[in-house]
């Protein structure tokens, strides 16, 4: 029972990927620099640039990846930087690459330092250096690869390192999404999965999925369980509220991580500043897990600044919990 619903899982997100540019939603500049990219390689019968897309999670660096081989006309190979853990594995899935494929890697932030730096030739000269044999009869033999396009995704700029970053000819950053764009993604989504929801229920869900598209997919499988056991099974306005109330998911997309985070660095340390270690712990989750999921959204829409000596609530994140800033800190608001 438990495989089918893995497969379940696995064929709800695929029904709802776009397979075309033109069907993706939102990330405009994205998707032009994306298109003009592909028109030329096409144009040219050539492998396209390597590409770099980073950003928070859920925004669709992975569904990007898999349209840019579709629009190709190439075969789309996809895996991630934890993934490869010996020089052999990057090897092997280099040297069966065909001719502009597109190799999507994602997480690559967490490759191996002696990992990445295999691919600097590989993607700059379409070359492989490979070592054969030990010691004084050791010899390098260099082998030659089909051109390709690198795509490589991560959710941590900052820690690419410059000789890498410099080998991709587009750096793509993906912002979250309005509420706009997710109602249409809602809308198409609710489509294929023939759920009929009025755009009330789409207004409401689309301002809580905290402007991330997976959240969104998401939340709507929930509502739809919702609306099919007890609302006959059309998603409405009253319908989209009981059930996000049920799922303690507020007007802002905030869940009960969201709050214990504003909340204590409100009662906790009356607003901060607070260390992200200190922060990861009340909340017991990893402080990369704090930096890239929930800070991101939250810094966004104004509940949290970044300050050197640590995370502050800002004056929005009292209003909404109803509490009255510190003096010292009203004077700042």
């Amino acid at each position: 029972m438990a495989a089918e619903r893995g497969e379940d899982d696995a064929a709800f997100e695929q029904r709802l990927r776009p397979s075309r540019l033109d069907d993706f939603v939102g990330q405009t500049k994205v998707k032009q620099q994306l298109g003009l990219a592909i028109a030329a390689a096409r144009a040219r019968g050539e492998a396209m640039d390597h590409v770099l897309l980073y950003g928070p999670p859920g925004l669709g660096k992975t569904t990007l990846a898999a349209i840019v081989a579709q629009e190709l006309g190439v075969e789309f190979q996809a895996t991630s930087g934890p993934v490869l853990q010996i020089k052999g594995d990057v090897t092997a899935l280099l040297s069966n690459l065909e001719a502009r494929q597109v190799l999507f890697l994602d997480e690559v932030h967490r490759l191996q330092a002696q990992l990445e730096e295999i691919l600097y030739s590989a993607l700059e000269d379409y070359k492989l250096d490979i070592l054969i044999g030990q010691g004084p009869a050791a010899r390098t033999h260099v082998l030659e690869l089909q051109p390709f396009t690198f795509i490589a995704a991560t959710t941590r700029a900052g820690l690419i390192t410059a000789p890498l970053r410099s080998r991709f000819g587009l750096l793509l950053r993906l912002q979250h999404y309005e509420p706009e764009e997710l109602a249409r993604i809602l809308d198409r989504s609710a489509r294929i999965l023939g759920v009929p929801m009025d755009a009330e229920g789409t207004e409401i869900l689309a301002r809580r999925c905290r402007g991330t598209p997976r959240i969104a997919n998401r939340l709507l499988r929930r509502v739809r369980d919702f609306a099919e056991v007890r609302a006959q099974g059309r998603i409405t306005a009253a319908v989209a509220a009981d059930a996000l109330e049920m799922l303690e998911i507020d007007e802002y997309g905030f869940d009960d991580t969201d709050r214990r985070l504003l909340l204590a660095l409100i009662d906790k340390y009356n607003g901060g500043p607070v260390g992200v270690g200190t922060l990861a712990a009340i909340l017991a989750e990893d402080p990369h897990t704090v930096e890239e999921v929930y800070e991101p959204f939250l810094l966004q829409i104004g509940f949290l600044d970044r300050t050197p000596r640590g995370r502050v609530a800002t004056a929005l994140a009292y209003q909404h919990f109803k509490r009255d800033p510190p003096a010292a800190a009203a004077r700042l608001f």
